[in-house]
């Protein structure tokens, strides 16, 4: 008697198409929190390739992926479930906005059948993400899922980077499909599903600045005297950096790149404001004319200063020619990359005196008129002014001490760690926090930064730190600097770093409260009227041990050198976090201010 046939293979589950676009995509880790109804994502990650880090808390699964995209250029991938756990991941999509950060939330949904009748944990979750997010829908179908996915990722890396969120009933996951359905309902990318909104303006490939463009704004730039061009946080990623260097070598003009949320204050670009006080020229590039520029008004600006836009989005060049009227010259649409790319090409390709000639045909200011270029020298003492300026410090910061016994200044914590951040190419500082956050900013550098960013928001410091972690390999330093009131957000998540074995530095500047609003209270309404911002002298050194790292507590100047080497030991011994937990004056964040230039 013959065998029996075989029994067929079940066709694959939502969840397995789900991983395998994830896998065509190029995704290499998943950030994620169980939960019901994701049960089948996590089963179908098994033997996929893809790594699976699972967090304390939805919102910190954002963070990571957040990092995660701003270090690799790749687009971060968060899953969390459905109902409650889409609600805690929503409020991390916000940083990830404002930081042009391309990032996928994926989150579980109740199933579709069910909708209407109460089902468990039934919520518009697309709705509650949308405000926070460049598009958001839920997927309507299992032959959907595929180019769903490649969808949303195509949207979260285009024009201005952006998060994107995707929901995922239960019944979509869990309902089985022939691949012959999948391919032919997947078969073009930007075809919208029943649930998914029209997207304003259509999908398009990058947008390039055209050469003639290019051109016209570098001699727009050159009948400046004192022109600068700003790039928003995506001139502040690693290879946005080297594209702004770039520029600024190849045509003279200086370029800035602006990600703090205090604008125009950012200690990290020292006294700088005064240079921008002085500007006649301003070229935006992907920079967002908001409230960190003032709205462009002076004082912050001159009354008087020009300035030209180069944006993604059709809507920023409108908001800003609503602020500016006539004083916005020249408004254009193209990504950040490819702007930069373009005036970087036409500057080097510049005939030696070109500055000084008249403008090619066609070239004028905004009167019409041909305009008269400014002499090289001039430019180039601006240049040289405005480097000045922006690498400038108190020269009493070499000698800061505290006034309270007991404490560390902030200086004196932050200084040693100048020479780890030193010690690798691809070594990552993240600073985060109010006040301490700002003075991480103004004292340290290093090859790869992470910040809190336009957004404002504080507690993605160590979950930031962990996804650096996660992408580079252990002997590169991850130092993580936040204070007391951001490592309250999501201490747990030490756990994880224990977990997964990532060894990152945390250094807590713990002052016992929340300093950026006790200095708002002191200044606007007076030391009788301080509430509500004071926090216990909390041993987070110990709260890390009983999660399985290292801590340390240092009260002492004199303390910190030891006491860094044992946590850099104990962590790349342990593969483990350490955490540096040091006792500070809580002082307000410096406004580096040292007169005219």
């Amino acid at each position: 008697m013959p065998d029996p046939s075989p029994t067929p293979p079940a066709a694959p589950r939502g969840a397995d198409l789900l991983v395998q676009a994830l896998q065509a995509a190029g995704v290499r880790v998943v950030f994620a929190l169980s939960g019901n109804h994701i049960m089948s994502v996590f089963d179908a990650l098994l033997g996929s390739g893809i790594r699976l880090i699972h967090t304390r808390h939805e919102a910190a699964a954002v963070h990571m992926a957040d990092a995660w995209a701003r270090l690799s250029g790749e687009p971060g991938v968060a899953l969390v479930t459905g109902g409650p756990g889409h609600a805690n991941a929503v409020s991390a999509l916000y940083t990830a906005l404002m930081a042009e950060a391309p990032v996928l939330l994926l989150s579980g949904h109740a199933p579709l059948g069910q909708l209407g009748q109460g089902a468990f944990q039934e919520m518009r979750q697309a709705d509650m993400a949308a405000p926070v997010c460049k598009a958001a829908w839920t997927c309507a179908a299992t032959t959907d899922l595929a180019g769903d996915l490649r969808r949303a990722l195509h949207i979260a890396a285009s024009g201005r980077p952006g998060p994107v969120h995707l929901s995922l009933p239960a019944d979509v996951l869990e309902g089985r499909v022939n691949p012959p359905d999948v391919d032919a309902a997947a078969s073009d990318p930007s075809r919208p599903t029943a649930l998914a909104p029209p997207l304003s303006p259509p999908l398009r490939e990058p947008m390039p600045l055209p050469d003639a463009d290019a051109r016209r704004l570098l001699h727009w730039l050159r009948t400046a005297q004192r022109p600068l061009i700003l790039t928003g946080p995506g001139g502040l990623t690693r290879p946005g950096r080297a594209m702004a260097a770039a520029l600024q070598a190849a045509s003279g003009v200086p370029v800035v790149g602006m990600e703090s949320p205090r604008g125009v204050a950012d200690p990290s670009l020292g006294a700088w404001a005064e240079a921008l006080a002085q500007a006649d020229a301003v070229l935006l590039l992907g920079k967002r004319l908001d409230f960190t520029l003032r709205f462009g008004q002076a004082p912050a600006l001159g009354a008087t200063t020009r300035w030209a836009q180069v944006d993604p989005e059709a809507a920023e060049l409108e908001r800003t020619r609503r602020a500016l009227g006539a004083r916005l010259e020249h408004g254009l649409l193209a990504d950040l990359p490819s702007a930069l790319d373009a005036l970087t090409a036409q500057a080097l390709a510049r005939e030696p005196g070109a500055a000084d000639r008249a403008p090619p045909a066609g070239e004028t200011d905004a009167s019409g008129a041909a305009a008269t270029t400014a002499p090289a020298a001039t430019q180039a003492g601006w240049l040289d002014a405005v480097q000045e300026a922006r690498a400038w410090r108190p020269p009493a910061w070499a000698q800061a001490q505290s006034a309270q016994p007991g404490r560390l200044h902030p200086v004196q914590m932050l200084q040693p760690l100048q020479a780890l951040l030193d010690s690798h190419p691809d070594a990552v500082l993240v600073a985060d926090g109010g006040e301490i956050g700002q003075w991480a900013q103004a004292c340290l550098q290093a090859p790869q930064r992470l910040i809190n960013g336009v957004a404002g928001s504080i507690g993605s410091a160590l979950p930031f730190a962990l996804a650096a972690r996660c992408l580079l390999p252990r002997e590169v330093p991850v130092v993580a600097v936040m204070g007391d009131g951001t490592f309250g957000f999501h201490l747990a998540e030490i756990d994880t770093g224990v977990r997964h074995a990532l060894p990152v530095l945390v250094v807590v500047g713990n002052d016992a409260r929340w300093n950026a609003e006790y200095q708002i209270q002191l200044k606007d309404y007076g030391a009788a009227r301080l509430i509500g911002c004071e926090l216990a002298p909390t041993r987070y050194d110990l709260a890390t041990a009983g999660l399985g790292g290292h801590g340390e507590l240092v009260e002492q100047a004199g303390e910190l050198p030891a006491a860094l080497s044992r946590a850099l030991a104990s962590a790349l011994a342990s593969a483990r976090p350490a955490c540096l937990n040091v006792m500070i004056e809580g002082l307000p964040a410096p406004q580096l201010r040292r007169g005219a230039i």
